[in-house]
């Protein structure tokens, strides 16, 4: 889609659908590095939008520097987000039935942009990340995302992001009334295929 305010691979459905579910990509990769998950998901009325972030890093791409630099990056990563988003809820695909599907600064993305958008999607999943700050989210969120369905996972051997601080954080948003199904894996800072078949299965409940 090259009207689109950042680069993209977009795959379409292999049943026509307003389907679709818009990847984001960890620190240092691209879109590229999620190519290999539309056919493992076997999801034939899903569309797939894999973004590529704003920023060069090395061989790859981030949506925001790293701590203590995050937020100006965040947040323009989340205007990009907006952009992107209204352009493909405008008429091509149908907010209520799309999912936003992160992977560790993704996953960050995914809450922070994710909850705080206009437009209430089918679901949000966030694999091995964090929140930059619980508490300004839950002021800050569309009232109307409590109606959205969230899934959170993190492994318990994660180096990169330690999974109690992800526990911990999910905890405070579920206390402040988001609806976060919340599951863990013993896996480093990766995406493990019981999870995937997990994830799989939760979509499905959602959407088909």
């Amino acid at each position: 889609m090259t009207h689109l305010e950042l680069d993209n691979i977009f795959i379409p459905s292999k049943i026509p659908s307003k389907k679709l579910m818009i990847i984001l990509h960890g620190r240092g990769d691209s879109s590229e590095g999620f190519t290999s998950l539309p056919p493992f998901l076997e999801l034939d009325e899903m569309n797939y939008l894999l973004l590529d972030a704003p920023f060069e890093y090395y061989t790859g791409y981030s949506w925001y520097p790293l701590p203590p630099e995050q937020l100006p990056g965040i947040t323009y990563s989340s205007e990009m987000l907006t952009k992107v988003l209204d352009e493909l809820f405008s008429e091509d695909f149908n907010a209520d039935e799309s999912f936003l599907f992160g992977f560790s600064q993704g996953a960050l993305l995914t809450f922070e942009f994710g909850a705080r958008y206009h437009k209430v999607l089918a679901g949000y999943i966030a694999i091995s990340g964090y929140i930059y700050d619980t508490q300004k989210l839950l002021l800050e969120m569309d009232q109307e995302v409590n109606r959205g369905q969230w899934l959170c996972t993190h492994g318990t051997y994660d180096a990169v992001l330690p999974f109690q601080t992800s526990q911990e954080q999910i905890e405070v948003l579920q206390d402040g009334g988001f609806d976060i199904t919340f599951k863990s894996y013993p896996k480093d800072h990766s995406i493990d295929r019981d999870e995937l078949m997990m994830i799989q299965k939760w979509i499905k409940d959602r959407s088909m």
